[in-house]
């Protein structure tokens, strides 16, 4: 992380940094429009990033990404999400599903939830994408910027770049959102199923992909090229 990325995440307090996340959403929607889109995982920083959103734009348009294995609590989640939200589009693999995730990681996340991702871009138009990354989450995500270009002629906005875990939930606290019931049994970043635990490692993604490769890393979704069409569908 950059000296001065470190800096900002100590410096700034709470209040200051929902500011800031509010001015660069606004910023961000007012030169966009409906091409600034949010990609919500249904985890407790993209819930922060689509309710900051949603008060900034209430017309704000995003998209989900399901897959095969994610645990029934998220599913139950994320559809009733949905019924409050219907500008959220739901989008999933037409690969039937397959144990992929027991002999090769990296491909059943690129197969199940990377190439959804470049489908929902496509589709939907986005020429700016809107994440809950944090720079504080783990050692994968100390480079990134609150606004970046890693795709051409896609813009990247990571509004909540510079919060620590627990102002996460102190503003999942101070607005009433309301979260994942995954969390109040230990969880701390989830994910699917079978690639997701419950552990007392400092490292906040400790939890993913253990005895794998991937321990502790990332999916795909933000370190791959976005660009590309994908054979996915649409779930109504």
């Amino acid at each position: 992380m950059s000296e001065n990325l470190q800096t900002l995440v100590d410096k700034l307090h709470f209040g200051e940094k929902v500011a800031r996340a509010e001015r660069l959403l606004r910023q961000h929607f007012e030169k966009y429009g409906d091409k600034a889109v949010v990609a919500n995982s249904l985890g407790k920083d993209s819930m922060v990033v689509w309710d900051i959103a949603t008060r900034v734009n209430p017309d704000a348009r995003g998209f989900i990404i399901t897959t095969p294995f994610k645990p029934q609590e998220t599913k139950n989640y994320m559809y009733n999400l949905m019924k409050n939200y219907p500008n959220l589009k739901l989008y999933q693999s037409d690969r039937p599903a397959e144990d992929l995730y027991k002999t090769d990681p990296d491909t059943c996340c690129n197969v199940y939830k990377v190439e959804p991702v470049r489908h929902a871009i496509e589709e939907m138009n986005v020429e700016c994408w809107i994440t809950g990354l944090r720079c504080t989450e783990g050692r994968t995500r100390t480079d990134f910027k609150e606004v970046e270009e890693r795709d051409k002629g896609l813009i990247k906005l990571n509004p909540i770049l510079l919060f620590k875990e627990r102002e996460i939930w102190q503003y999942l606290a101070v607005y009433a959102v309301p979260t994942n019931e995954l969390y109040k049994y230990g969880y701390r970043s989830l994910g699917c199923s079978p690639c997701t635990a419950i552990t007392a490692d400092d490292n906040e993604r400790a939890g993913r992909w253990i005895n794998t490769s991937k321990c502790g890393g990332e999916c795909g979704i933000h370190t791959r090229p976005l660009k590309a069409s994908v054979a996915v569908e649409t779930v109504q």
